[in-house]
This record gives C-alpha cells, sequence and structure tokens, in this order.
C-alpha cells in the first residue's frame, strides 16, 4: 500500500468552545495521509487514477471555512470522513488537526488531535421470524444502505430455514450482504441496533423470535473481542442459515479467525 501525504496545510478559520473563538478567525494547521493503492497511476503516469493532492487541500480548506465545531476532535473526524466518502481510492486516511493558537493561558508547543477512517468491507447476516419477513429484510437493507458512509455491494438470494437454538417456534428468513463501510465497528453495531428497533425488535428471550436479526458476521479482517461486539461473529460456522447466503455473496473470503475460504467451511 502507497501513501499521499500533506503536511502542513493553513486554514484561517473559526473552530472553538469560546465565544471569541467563534467570531474571530485563528489559524489550524492540517496533516493528511492518504493510504492508496498508487501502482496503476505511476504505471501509467496517470492523474486520473490517483487523488488530486490540490483538490484535497482544497476540499479541506473550504470545509474547514464553512463549518464551524465546538472541538477540533470533531473537525479533524468529519474531515477524514469527507476525505474517504470523497475519494474511492483512499483505502485509510489520517488527519490531524493543529491548534496552534488554543486558549490554554500556558506557553505550549503544539495542540493536536488525530482521527481516522478506514473503509472495510463489512459481511452481515439478517433475518426475520415475525410479521412480513420479506418486507421486513427489504426495509432493513433499504436503510442500511441509506446509512451514511454504508453501501451495500452484494445481495444473497433469501432462503427460508428452521429457528435455530430452541426458543423460537417459527421458521425464519435469512440472506447475507456485503457493504462498503466507513463507520467503526462499534458505530455501525449502534445504527444496527437502531435499524432493528426500528422494525420492532424487542428483546426478551434469547434465540427466541424476533421481526429482525442483523448480525456482523466480518468487519474486513478485523478480530475485536467486545463486550456486546465480537467479530468475527463467533458462531457464524455453525449455522447454516449464515454460510449458505455467505457463500453465495463471498466465497473467496478467508475468515481471519479459521484462515479458510468460506467456500471451504
Amino acid at each position: 500500500m502507497s501513501a499521499i501525504t500533506v503536511r502542513g496545510l493553513k486554514v484561517t478559520a473559526r473552530h472553538g468552545v469560546l465565544p471569541e473563538e467563534k467570531s474571530n478567525p485563528q489559524p489550524f494547521v492540517f496533516d493528511i495521509n492518504m493510504d492508496c493503492d498508487l501502482y496503476a497511476a505511476a504505471a501509467g503516469d496517470d492523474l486520473l487514477k490517483t487523488v488530486n493532492y490540490a483538490e484535497v487541500c482544497q476540499t479541506v480548506t473550504d470545509f474547514c471555512i464553512s463549518n464551524t465545531f465546538d472541538l477540533i476532535e470533531t473537525l479533524a473526524y468529519k474531515t477524514a470522513f469527507l476525505l474517504a466518502e470523497k475519494y474511492a481510492l483512499i483505502k485509510a486516511v489520517e488527519v490531524t488537526v493543529h491548534k496552534p493558537q488554543a486558549p490554554v493561558g500556558l506557553p505550549f508547543d503544539d495542540i493536536s488531535v488525530t482521527a481516522r477512517v478506514e473503509r472495510n468491507t463489512v459481511i452481515l447476516s439478517l433475518g426475520s421470524s415475525e410479521g412480513d419477513k420479506k418486507a421486513t429484510l427489504d426495509g432493513a437493507i433499504a436503510e442500511l444502505d441509506k446509512l451514511r458512509g454504508v453501501t451495500v455491494l452484494k445481495l444473497s438470494d433469501y432462503i427460508e430455514t428452521a429457528p435455530y437454538g430452541g426458543a423460537a417456534e417459527n421458521d425464519f428468513l435469512n440472506c447475507a450482504l456485503s457493504a462498503e463501510c466507513l463507520l467503526p465497528p462499534r458505530e455501525l453495531l449502534n445504527k444496527i441496533h437502531e435499524i432493528e428497533a426500528e422494525f420492532g425488535r424487542v428483546r426478551k428471550t434469547r434465540w427466541g423470535d424476533r421481526t429482525l436479526d442483523i448480525d456482523i458476521v466480518f468487519f474486513g479482517n478485523k478480530i475485536i473481542a467486545e463486550e456486546g461486539l465480537c467479530v468475527p461473529h463467533p458462531d457464524y460456522k455453525n449455522r447454516t442459515f449464515v454460510l449458505t447466503p455467505l457463500k453465495q455473496i463471498v466465497p473467496d473470503f478467508v475468515c481471519p479467525l479459521f484462515h479458510k475460504r468460506i467456500a471451504d467451511m
């Protein structure tokens, strides 16, 4: 992986908590590092196959000037997100915002905040066993695709399966999808919970019937073990209703835990 780096981009703008910071412009300095695959651009000497750093500088400058945020944390993250969203070639972008005139009241050399946004392919499993199952899955997929920073790439067929876990009574309608995602894993999970609630999901009995269930099976090649968030999904390889749709849409994906192709599971 190659990178394009911008150092010391100076912008005068209004960001800060204090009233005077919102009315009196002050300097901000940006360092930007963009991970990209630059082979095609270098091989063909082709500007259209790289990220135009002059355009990046203008985009960041315009965004910084046209907005006002209390925190440089917000400025850094939203700038990184904007760049990842605008330039598909960027695999990951790190933005550092320096605030050289921050009102600290003490001598200092520098104050800065760094934010990073990554482009990952996520693989989700969806199921429904109550109500109009197909309409629920159709609606949930549409809501996922509408999330800023999420773009649905592939969708499996819908399959009907027997309930799993011993508590549910109804058959399930299941599918899987892959999506490009700029959100961090925990934020994606929060958005998924919001969509489940929107479609009437009530968490009562484990393994019970539900209007909608959305699980994160894979988040790129990440291995995550946190409270309420385990990726890869800890039980996916034992679930035919997950593996069958996955084999349809991502047969060559290699599980980062078991180092096996989905097609070989």
